[in-house]
């Protein structure tokens, strides 16, 4: 089989890659000529775990190939996909559709024989019925209304981080179409999964676009509740971390999405949140619970300063402040709606010094962030520091040498957003140690005959 992958952005050179796995022929197309030389090259745009050493693997085996002419990736093909952006416009925060529905027009010029057109990218309900209007209306332009086609929802579920396996082994594929002849298609495409028995939901496109939105809403839901619960265990002296995993082991709740924190980010919750309020308002049908969290998630990333400033005495004025990681979550270089970009600059209007560190996001955040000291390790970070900010749990953060960096540290305090360490180790080594929904330690009191030793 062949398909052709209209956008080499995350989504699209992710799936490329691993239909290619499956054996496919894959024509991946993209306007931005610089990118497309660079990945005729191998070299991937974006940071993901594994994905450099697949693509090799591909273009040595001729199943991927790239190219700028939108004809070369939709001609012969079974099946062209949309995978270009949706972002959220500035004015009004509604999925800027532009790109999607100018991707449907030029695939319509090109389609020569029966194709599939799949919208892989985020889109809200109704895109694929307007898809499929446009497609239409241009084939009768160009005076090819004989040519057939079907248009299909399949959204895509891929954690930035753990993509590859995400999309190797998912927990379901969605297929929203009306078509069985469509179905058929998409069913051969994903064979390889099918004979592993991943449950397929063959399902209406209007259905499909809206499983997209409510899977990522209520797992922001679930993250958004756990640090309200973990707010209350601050005030009551219960520990969050033990709450969730009391909760988590009811079957009907699960573990997973329950590690309190400085609140969701990345270039899917935000985005798909509000755009499902937005089509809840649309519809007549108000989504007053994602409302609330879209809200709540906002306050918590400003919150998180005030905790930094607060475990500071009230004021960060002057203070170096180390920060570690600014991504949004490990193992991706992504900064989009990164709580980092909150918290930093509100720390920096309190006339904080911000010295940071990131194992791949640093050059991303640069863009964003102003008057960064960017270091090249998490110990250098720590020299004299005033106060240490975990922002991003990456797993080098874990195993961090605390005697080491409470010598380097002017002061030994710590704001550990991700609660990545133990409280009895930090009390253990006499930190000013400040999580989430549990405890705060505080170094032991020190009495003014040992004050006047240390002197």
């Amino acid at each position: 089989m062949r398909i052709g992958m209209v956008g080499t952005g995350y989504v699209g050179l992710v799936s490329g890659t691993c239909f290619a796995e499956f054996g496919i022929n894959v024509v991946c197309c993209d306007k931005d000529a610089g990118k497309i030389e660079r990945l005729k090259k191998g070299e991937i745009p974006i940071y993901e775990p594994g994905l450099d050493d697949l693509l090799e693997k591909q273009i040595k085996s001729g199943r991927i190939s790239f190219t700028t002419n939108l004809k070369e990736a939709v001609s012969g093909s079974d099946a062209v996909f949309i995978a270009v952006g949706t972002p959220a416009r500035e004015a009004d925060g509604h999925a800027d559709m532009s790109y999607v529905y100018a991707a449907a027009k030029e695939i319509a010029g090109a389609l020569e024989g029966y194709t599939v057109i799949v919208t892989k990218s985020t889109v809200p309900v109704g895109t694929a019925r307007e898809v499929h209007k446009i497609v239409s209306e241009e084939l009768t332009a160009l005076g090819k209304s004989d040519v057939e086609f079907d248009v299909c929802s399949n959204p895509e579920f891929l954690r930035e981080g753990a993509a590859i396996n995400d999309f190797m082994r998912p927990d379901r594929v969605v297929i929203g179409t009306d078509s069985e002849r469509a179905t058929d298609v998409m069913k051969a495409l994903y064979r390889p999964l099918y004979l592993n028995e991943t449950p397929m939901v063959i399902t209406t496109p209007e259905t499909s676009e809206t499983i997209k939105y409510a899977a990522n809403a209520f797992l922001a839901t679930k993250i958004t509740f756990i640090n309200e619960i973990a707010n209350l265990c601050e005030k009551t002296g219960a520990n969050v971390k033990a709450v969730a995993r009391g909760i988590g082991l009811d079957g009907r709740i699960g573990s997973k999405f329950l590690h309190a924190g400085p609140g969701y980010g990345g270039s899917c919750f935000p985005k798909d949140t509000l755009a499902l309020t937005q089509i809840g308002q649309k519809y007549g049908a108000a989504q007053n619970i994602v409302e609330t969290v879209v809200w709540v998630n906002a306050e918590r990333q400003r919150s998180m300063a005030e905790r930094v400033i607060t475990a500071c005495g009230g004021s960060v004025d002057g203070l170096r402040v180390g920060v570690l990681g600014v991504s949004f979550k490990p193992n991706t270089d992504d900064v989009r709606e990164a709580p980092s970009l909150a918290i930093i600059p509100l720390l920096q209007e309190e006339g904080a010094k911000i010295a940071a560190y990131d194992p791949a996001a640093m050059e991303e955040a640069a863009k964003e962030l102003d008057d960064v000291e960017w270091c090249e390790s998490s110990y250098d970070v720590c020299k004299d520091a005033d106060v240490l900010v975990i922002i991003t749990e990456w797993n080098e953060f874990r195993a961090l040498d605390l005697d080491r960096i409470a010598d380097l540290m002017k002061e030994k305090r710590i704001v550990d957003l991700r609660n990545i360490y133990k409280t009895s180790d930090m009390e253990k080594r006499g930190f000013h140690y400040l999580s989430i929904g549990r405890r705060e330690v505080k170094p032991p009191a020190v009495s003014g005959l040992q004050k006047a030793a240390q002197n």
